[in-house]
């Protein structure tokens, strides 16, 4: 496996990890499937704000994709992101998101940014330990603040400083 910079190249395989994530799971407060245009100028908006977008790469092509974002766009906000990480579904558990973590760390922290910050579903255990083992640590919980497969979900903020 490989961590590189995406390419535009990379976005149907982007595409096709983020849709499944919709449709199976909590981990996107969305039940609508993005489009390959969606995609697109989510990578655009990226590049041109001069943040990361990461591909871990195998043999099937795009294993996980992880970036971030901006949190919240006024100026007092400027040194604190926040990210997202999705991994194929077969190759989950598999140390993907561990190989796209530790970079997309470094490179927060080489932009100058000092606070990187997680949104995760409550009751996703699997990546609230997976972001403990990184040093993020509990930050609050929004209850209900979320909605999707007809049921309110909790949104937990977790924090990492760099």
């Amino acid at each position: 496996m490989r961590v590189r910079d995406a390419e535009e190249a990379d976005l149907p395989g982007v595409l096709a990890i983020y849709n499944e994530v919709i449709a199976t799971s909590t981990a996107v407060f969305s039940d609508q499937p993005a489009t390959l245009d969606d995609r697109r100028a989510w990578f655009a908006q990226r590049r041109a704000a001069g943040f990361p977008v990461l591909v871990a790469e195998d043999a099937q092509g795009v294993a996980g994709f992880a970036s971030f974002g901006d949190f919240r766009s006024w100026p007092g906000y400027r040194y604190t992101v926040e990210h997202s990480i999705h991994v194929r579904k077969d190759v989950r558990r598999g140390g993907v998101g561990r190989a796209l973590l530790e970079p997309l760390l470094a490179r927060a922290a080489g932009l100058g940014k000092h606070m990187m910050l997680a949104g995760i579903d409550g009751e996703n255990q699997a990546s609230l330990a997976f972001h403990a083992r990184f040093g993020f640590v509990d930050a609050g919980r929004l209850r209900e603040v979320g909605h999707k497969f007809g049921r309110y979900i909790d949104l937990v903020f977790l924090q990492r400083a760099l």
